[in-house]
């Protein structure tokens, strides 16, 4: 299995060549082949300095573009390239990459999920939980998401994910941007991709500043609401159309 590893990152120089020292330092895993592409999403400090000077290749957009058309970028080119699978984790260190294991294991062991996804609010599970604004956030989106989608899933908000084939092909073409983990996991379901969650270690993140704080998380809850909602409507509609063009064919 060829795995591309996808660190989005925006001004993460502080952190950025920790996580990278970790990931080269990761034990090897029996049949898989690990490479990692650092998503510079128009910084202006470091990060892509830190980035060469580790070693990762390196994706410079011309632009800031938020996360959301950072991790598209890194998708579009495990996708071209043919890689198996893409892990999308963040650049500022709070993925540990000692827990890829835990994503991966589903996958190779055959016939396995489209989208896994890393959850740090499953029984058992450790380590860096978020603030108490943001995980009432995350209890509310997990409503709306088993509402609108029937998808039961305890952490929506988590970026710590494995993308199998079926999902390059599905994000690769269209992802949403701003907030898009909630809505991501929206479109997966109504493309009918095969969606499970397992249990991670998280950890506070190693340095930089975070975009979603105050009164920014309240905005966050309600938009997403909507995004979701219609990110699940739009992606029904439009597999409904290929099947019908398919069956025509």
């Amino acid at each position: 299995m060829r795995l591309l590893l996808i660190i989005p990152a925006f001004n993460e120089q502080a952190s950025l060549g920790g996580l990278l020292t970790e990931i080269k330092a990761l034990p090897a895993l029996p049949g898989v082949e690990i490479e990692a592409i650092v998503v510079d999403d128009g910084s202006s400090d470091r990060t892509q300095d830190v980035a060469r000077a580790n070693g990762a290749r390196l994706l410079r957009l011309c632009r800031n573009l938020g996360i959301g058309g950072a991790v598209q970028a890194g998708l579009q080119l495990a996708h071209r390239e043919g890689f198996d699978a893409a892990v999308q984790m963040d650049g500022d260190g709070q993925h540990p990459p000692g827990e890829l294991h835990h994503l991966l294991a589903p996958v190779t062991a055959g016939g396995g999920p489209d989208l896994v996804v890393g959850t740090r609010y499953r029984e058992g599970t450790k380590g860096f939980r978020s603030t108490v604004l943001r995980r009432l956030g995350s209890a509310w989106l997990r409503g709306i998401l088993r509402l609108v989608t029937r998808l039961k899933i305890s952490d929506p908000t988590s970026g710590f994910r494995l993308y199998g084939a079926r999902a390059l092909r599905l994000f690769s073409d269209t992802y949403p941007y701003d907030f898009p983990e909630p809505e991501s996991l929206a479109m997966a379901r109504a493309a009918g991709l095969a969606v499970i969650e397992v249990p991670v270690t998280m950890r506070e993140r190693q340095g930089g500043q975070s975009s979603i704080s105050g009164y920014t998380s309240i905005y966050y809850m309600f938009k997403v609401t909507v995004a979701v909602v219609l990110a699940y409507l739009r992606t029904n509609r439009r597999a409904r159309a290929d099947e019908a063009r398919d069956a025509a064919v």
